[in-house]
């Protein structure tokens, strides 16, 4: 079978892997920067959801590298089935927390007077940059490993 670049077990996946922890890392972090984050549900969804991309990206930018390093693929279609299901649904979230918070910035923005300090607003647009940037990654992983779904 043909490996194809980008799905479980190949060092694009890895790569791809570290990419989507590293930008949900750097959303949380500038989103939680701000001290008001919490008065606006957007934001708090949108920190919620980089909690969970966080923990699911590095588990499996781990056994990526494991595969990787052991040149032993991972195969069977109950776990590539499990991933794939768990890559769409955080890419949706991700994307849906990243529209959501643009969406309540730009409207705090152009609002009659600002509502939001121009230091925060800064931050929270680059934290939806980097969620965007996060769901990018999210969704090529997710579909490198539904292309490699129907070959097993």
């Amino acid at each position: 079978m043909d490996e194809v670049p980008g799905s479980v077990g190949t060092s694009a996946s890895f790569s791809l892997r570290l990419g989507q922890t590293l930008f949900a890392s750097a959303s949380l972090l500038f989103m939680s920067l701000g001290v008001d984050f919490y008065s606006y549900t957007a934001f708090c969804y949108l920190v919620t959801i980089m909690s969970l991309v966080i923990p699911w990206s590095l588990t499996l930018a781990l056994v990526d590298g494991y595969s990787v390093l052991v040149k032993c693929p991972v195969r069977q279609p109950g776990i590539l089935l499990i991933i794939v299901f768990g890559d769409w649904v955080l890419s949706i979230l991700t994307l849906a927390a990243a529209c959501s918070t643009v969406s309540v910035v730009d409207l705090l923005l152009h609002f009659n007077g600002s509502y939001c300090p121009p230091k925060f607003c800064s931050r929270y647009q680059i934290s939806a940059a980097m969620a965007f940037l996060s769901w990018f990654m999210s969704l090529a992983s997710a579909l490198f490993n539904l292309w490699l779904l129907p070959s097993l």
